[in-house]
Formats: C-alpha cells, structure tokens, sequence
C-alpha cells in the first residue's frame, strides 16, 4: 500500500460531474496483414505486462472523510477484460467518426473501484488502418510517464517476439476505514511541521533567487524577499512579468458541460523546424506562434478578438531521469502571454520566444519540487469541496476573471519508427483534459517527422473544433510565406470528414 504525492491527487480533487482528470492518447496502427486481429493483439501485450506495470494493477483507497490523501493497493479483484475494449465504427469510418468516438470517451469518468485506466481498440477506419485509444488518469502518469508506458508497450522493430506470460505479483487485501483513519491521524499530526518547514525553505530560495544575502533572521529574510519579488518587472528589479491580471475573456473561458468534441490534425515537423531557423527560435516558439496565430484567426471570425494578448498555461515536466517512483507526477507550469493582438506572424513568433523565456525565469524562481511539498500538506477535502462548489454554481461563468484562457502543451516523442505486435504506428494524437472554466486544450505530440495535434474541447463552448483545427494548420502556411522559409515537406491534404463541416459566423453568441 503507497499513499499518492499531493500533486498526484490533486488531479483527483480536480473532478467533478464535468470536469474529468483522465488523459488519453490516440494512436492509429497500420495493419500489418488481412488477418490480423488488434484486439487479440492489444489484449495478449497487456496481460503480459500486468505484474511488470504497477499503475496497471493498481486501484484507489480514499481515506474516509477525505482526511487525507488517497492511497494505491494492488487490486485483489483485478479484471482485465474490464479495461480492454472493442469498437467498430460504422462505415465509411472517417476521421470525424473516429474523434466522435473519442469524444463520447473522453467525456465519461472513471470507476474509482477498479485501476484507472481503459484500452479502447477501434477497427474499420476508411483506409484500412486500426486505432488504440489509451485512458489513464493523470494521478497514476504524467506525459513522461505516458510516453514510458508507449515505450515499454512498443517494440522499435516489426518482427519482435511476441509478448510472454506477466511476471506474478501479490494482490493486497483492502485495508479498513480504521486502518486508513489511523494512518490519517499520524499524518495529520505532522502536517503543520511539514508546512513550517516547506515555508522557510521557501522563504530562503525566493530570497536567493531575489539575490538577497547575510541575512541571518528569517523574519527578516522573509521580507525582504517579498520586497524583492514586489519589485520583479521594475527597472530596478528582475525583468520577470508576474501574471497579476486576469487573462481576457474569450468564448471558451466559461462554466463547462459534461460533454466534449475532438478534432486531430498532423502537421511536418520537418517544416517546423525550416520556421525555427528562418526566425531563430526553437520549435517550441513556433508551436506556440502556430497557436496564437490560429486562435486569433477563429476569435477574429468570431468577432470576439480581445484587445490583449492571451495567456496559456504551459506544462513543464520537472523529471530529472533518478525518480525511485517513474510512475507519478513530475510536473510543473509556466504562463506566457501568447500574442493574439498581434498582426504580424514574425513578430508573433518573437514575442513568443521573449514570453516562453520570461515565464521560465519565473518558474526558477519558485523551484516547482518546494510546490510539490506545498501540495503534500494541503487539506484534501477542502481542495474537493472548492473544485465542486465552483463546478456546482458555475462560478466561471459568474466571475470573469480567469487567470490563463487555455493549455497548451508541446510533448517530444519517438523519432523511430515504434510497432505495436508488428503493426506500425503511423500517428500519436494526443488528448488531453478541460477544466472548469477552461473550455479549450491544445496538445501536440511529434512522432517520427511529423507534429500531431489534439484539440480538446467542451462541446458546448467550441461547437466548430474542426475550423478551430484547421485555422491551425494555415498558419504555418502564413508562417512560411512570413520568413521566406522554404517547404520541407509540402502540405498534405486533410483526412476526409463526412459532409459539410459549420463554419464560424461573425457575431455568433458566446
């Protein structure tokens, strides 16, 4: 039995009847022969690997009254066939199929009695191929830790051994409320000499970051950090933007549904990396350029362009490769401005590569280990409690102020070609999570030489996620035409979708 981090439950905390804290990741296979059979296939690699993959096997225990942090135990009723799945779409099988099966996935919580974690094998694409839809919840892996998982999943050659018998490993029995209530208490105990002492250590490294030295009290040390950061942006402090304003309002920083929409798109990472060295950026400013360009383009079809730049939260993985533990949360944020008020697409791409910067200097500033011990000695039926009355009263919708409009995430991936019982993967589309009042999330994942994006979104709030996607993609053609940059890889026409796609009207209702 092992208690989850602060920051792992916290992704539990988080849910809500519409808010849900599972990631997926859709990945499309090409079949290597007529008969093969994906679902055999998916079902004979996991159960080999059920005693080797810890967050495979294991389930939640909530501490009674939620007093404490959750712990994990070895599931004794553990069920495979519960967490493997078998989909076929109807035909024709398009791309919008595909994603709406996704969507209707994505938008249903987990059963917290069993492990968190379901496989979805989807057949009867138009072209042949087959897809995997993988759900884990992100208090048992983080994007690293996925992308581990995949990894240990997949083979780097088409003609692997096939999988063998799962090494054995021991279920536990469920502990009892007493049990758990005892450990709860100990725990509780010493949580106010944990938060003492997180406090002062934080306290000496802001003041060391602030540059601050010989300072013996920590009365005194703790004030002049706090002058210093008050100065952080003025001329006679640190250039660093602190995010102290509430980021513009937009159509999809609302109270959000239950319900989701997805759209996918795959861009040449080749072309992306032509951009980065036409304007001196790294493919990481250009991702974020694609996006401030293409959201500018949908909120100004939508009549709803803000005056100021955007803000996204942009998740930072903090794994230093020695974690006793791979199989939890390593993982921080920083907020740069993302410059939708701006015309320019070069100057875009500048002012990116100045806010990516500028938000990692505020993230050295507060080392992200210190809110990892922050997060462990919080109370977790108060964090509960604050997630569901804001879900409960749609406090987003009543209060404007939102301090970031959407996630966008850049994740590196394999740069080999990876097979899965020798069917090639062709793409890794990402899929990742909306939150209250955050109705829009931007993933991109690169596989081999391609950029594979996900989009998303609250149903209700970003009806036409398809343009949204879309509106993406051009932008790297207004990019290459910006810097002169010259085509790698020229641009591959888009999978088909049934039928004609609802394009924004000016003055739509948001």
């Amino acid at each position: 039995m092992k208690q989850l981090s602060g920051i792992d439950a916290t992704f539990l905390y988080l849910e809500t009847p519409t808010t849900f804290g599972h990631v997926t990741g859709l990945m499309i296979f090409e079949r290597p022969s007529e008969e093969f059979d994906p679902y055999t296939a998916v079902h004979a690699k996991y159960a080999s690997l059920i005693g080797e993959l810890e967050p495979l096997r294991r389930r939640l225990v909530e501490v009674p009254l939620g007093l404490d942090h959750p712990y994990w135990v070895d599931d004794p009723n553990f069920d495979l066939d519960f967490h493997i799945r078998e989909i076929h779409l109807a035909r024709p099988g398009m791309v919008d199929q595909l994603a709406d099966q996704v969507s209707r996935i994505v938008g249903r919580p987990m059963d917290r009695s069993r492990p968190l974690w379901e496989v979805y094998v989807i057949d009867g694409l138009d072209d042949g191929n087959w897809a995997m839809l993988t759900k884990y919840h992100h208090a048992t892996v983080d994007g690293a830790a996925g992308q581990l998982m995949l990894n240990i999943m997949t083979d780097t050659e088409p003609d692997a051994a096939p999988p063998g018998p799962s090494p054995a490993w021991q279920a536990e029995p469920l502990p009892g409320d007493i049990e758990l209530l005892r450990k709860a208490v100990i725990n509780l105990a010493g949580h106010p000499v944990k938060a003492l002492r997180f406090q002062t250590r934080l306290v000496g490294q802001l003041a060391d970051a602030a540059g601050i030295d010989s300072i013996g009290s920590a009365a005194n040390k703790a004030g002049a950090a706090i002058k210093a950061i008050a100065r952080l942006g003025r001329e006679d402090g640190p250039r660093i933007p602190l995010p102290t304003s509430a980021a513009p309002p937009t159509p999809w920083n609302k109270s959000i549904t239950g319900h989701r929409r997805f759209a996918m798109r795959t861009a040449s990472l080749e072309n992306v990396k032509q951009l980065k060295t036409a304007t001196g950026g790294t493919v990481n400013d250009i991702v974020m350029a694609i996006c401030a360009g293409g959201l500018r383009t949908y909120l100004q079809a939508h009549e709803a362009l803000p005056d100021g730049p955007l803000r996204a939260m942009v998740p930072v993985s903090i794994r230093t490769g020695d974690e006793e533990d791979p199989w939890t949360n390593r993982v921080s944020a920083i907020f740069p401005e993302l410059p939708t008020d701006c015309a320019d697409p070069l100057e875009r791409v500048a002012r990116c590569r100045e806010a990516m910067l500028d938000a990692k200097r505020l993230l050295d500033l507060v080392p992200a280990s210190q809110l990892g011990d922050m997060a462990q000695v919080s109370a977790p039926v108060l964090s509960t409690s604050a997630m569901r009355l804001a879900s409960r009263f749609g406090l987003a919708h009543r209060i404007a102020a939102t301090p970031f409009n959407l996630v966008i995430s850049n994740v590196p991936g394999p740069r080999k070609p990876l097979y899965f019982a020798g069917a090639q993967l062709v793409h890794q589309f990402p899929v990742s999570i909306v939150t209250e009042g955050q109705g829009l999330n931007i993933t991109v994942v690169s596989y081999l030489d391609r950029l594979d994006f996900g989009f998303i979104v609250d149903r209700e709030l970003v009806p036409d996620v398809w343009d949204l996607a879309d509106m993406h993609i051009d932008e790297i053609g207004r990019l290459m035409e910006a810097s002169g940059a010259e085509w790698a890889q020229e641009p591959q026409p888009a999978a088909p979708r049934r039928g004609p796609v609802r394009m924004v009207q000016p003055g739509d209702a948001y």
